[in-house]
């Protein structure tokens, strides 16, 4: 045998077979619950609600399909940067392991990552997308804010909201908007979630003094109203004025909406009932007009007498 075949080494199956790009695929652990933390002012909530009962049942059936995402914590063990939901679920349904994809990140990555792959949920509460916008763009700013290599120093840059808005396909508007509700007090944030203030009300109470937001909250539930635009736009007139008091918001509250003064609903379910199931909405409305006229009628008579 020539002595130079002797220092022939032989490749592995793995090398042979595998490409560069997949020799980099990250690869899935298996990691126990116990090693796995939540992250830091993570803005997303975590409910035992409805849905959350779906996802236990289907992770004790089927496990957890979907590898969480985390970066190694200086302290020991790792923070959860995607799959907040399925660590609880896992844990309720008394799993010891979780699959986790393992990144390396600094912190200012991590929350851009966190935001961008809670973000993809199907219900958002205006709350946690407020917060997460908050996080995210503070993160880009100090990302931007780190000279790179490759960056001409020639020019102009964008700015960091522009850049958010392109990335979430919101205008920089909306983003801002939302972005203003970390200024509301948790109790009116929590009536926003709730949807018992409208988002265009809630963006102008967020301009109000955390003092004025509680004479504003007392306000609202003695006058069991909710505010207006309208409403809202003039009790923060009043708080840039220096005049915002509780006795100023409860008469501006107090006021009859002319809209609900001037409309009466009834169900069209409590309607039904007194109408054969033939009946058309105009003939439902014609009848209704015609028993009223004779209810006046006869309380005119009533009156005359």
């Amino acid at each position: 045998m020539p002595k130079n075949v002797a220092n022939i080494s032989l490749s592995s199956f793995d090398d042979i077979f595998s490409t560069d790009e997949s020799r980099n695929v990250e690869k899935i652990q298996q990691i126990s619950i116990s090693e796995l933390h939540h992250f830091k002012d993570h803005p997303f909530k975590v409910l035992d609600d409805e849905a959350m009962q779906r996802t236990v049942e289907s992770v004790a059936q089927f496990g957890v399909l979907a590898p969480l995402i985390a970066r190694p914590r200086e302290e020991g063990g790792y923070e959860i940067i995607s799959g907040h939901r399925r660590q609880h679920a896992a844990e309720l349904a008394g799993l010891k392991t979780l699959p986790v994809i393992v990144r390396n990140m600094d912190d200012d990555q991590a929350v851009i990552q966190m935001v961008d792959s809670n973000l993809q949920r199907e219900h958002i509460l205006p709350s946690e997308r407020a917060f997460a916008y908050k996080m995210k763009l503070e993160a880009i700013k100090r990302t931007a804010g780190r000279p790179s290599k490759n960056v001409s120093q020639i020019g102009t840059q964008k700015r960091s909201d522009q850049i958010m808005a392109e990335e979430m396909g919101e205008s920089r508007n909306q983003i801002q908007r939302f972005i203003r509700f970390t200024n509301l007090i948790p109790e009116l944030l929590d009536l926003v979630d709730q949807k018992k203030i409208s988002f265009n009300p809630a963006v102008e109470l967020s301009y109000l003094a955390d003092s004025e937001q509680q004479d504003f909250l007392e306000a609202m539930q003695d006058t069991q109203n909710a505010p207006s635009l309208s409403q809202a736009q003039r009790i923060k007139k009043l708080s840039q004025e220096g005049q915002c008091s509780y006795e100023a918001i409860f008469d501006i509250m107090g006021e009859e909406k002319k809209a609900e003064m001037d409309r009466v609903t009834i169900k069209n379910d409590v309607l039904r009932k007194y109408f054969p199931k033939s009946y058309t909405p105009k003939q439902v409305e014609d009848t209704i007009l015609k028993l009223l006229e004779k209810w006046q009628k006869k309380r005119q008579r009533s009156q005359e007498r």
